[in-house]
């Protein structure tokens, strides 16, 4: 497995290990010994969440607050996203600034986000379906969102001006916050 920091480095690129032939192909997607010891983290995950979308459609950028903040481990079964994590912690060198990456069912790459990260996706491919372990369990009552096209944030979607008009979110999302009124870590 290889791992790689992004640009903000607390979030990584995970490129597993990936053994093919003329059959399919086999790899670990989750081993807890060498994650633990490749990302000097010994995180629980606790739950694991599944979504399928069509082209088009954003979900996020979704947090929990303390006392039940989730880290996430993010990867596609099928289909494709540009995968993006925002700084939210207060005092951090990268504060406000986000980090995007392309994951396929094709390069079977993972992103990990930790707690303290606002996190969306754009799906790029109809039927694409993204599994995550999360390190806490989901608490309505501490579910936070901030507009995905916030422009103090200022996110990079690979998507034209067409496109970008006719971005699938849902209501909830729809009414998230500006960057500079989000509850902050």
């Amino acid at each position: 497995m290889k791992i790689t920091p992004t640009a903000i480095a607390d979030v990584l690129l995970i490129e597993p290990k990936v053994f093919g032939d003329d059959r399919g192909f086999f790899f670990e997607s989750y081993n807890a010994r060498e994650l633990g010891k490749s990302l000097g983290l010994n995180q629980d995950f606790v739950q694991d969440n599944h979504s399928k979308s069509r082209k088009g459609v954003l979900r996020g950028l979704h947090y929990q607050v303390a006392p039940q903040a989730q880290g996430k481990l993010v990867r596609v079964v099928a289909g494709e996203i540009f995968d993006v994590a925002v700084d939210i912690r207060q005092g951090s060198p990268s504060f406000g600034r986000w980090v995007g990456q392309r994951l396929s069912s094709d390069n079977h790459h993972q992103l990990w986000i930790p707690p303290g990260f606002a996190h969306g996706f754009l799906t790029l491919r109809d039927a694409t379906e993204v599994l995550y372990k999360t390190t806490d369990f989901y608490a309505p009552s501490l579910e936070r969102a901030i507009r995905w096209n916030d422009p103090t944030i200022g996110i990079d979607w690979p998507l034209t001006e067409t496109e970008r008009s006719g971005v699938l979110v849902s209501e909830k999302d729809a009414q998230a916050v500006a960057f500079e009124s989000a509850e902050y870590f």
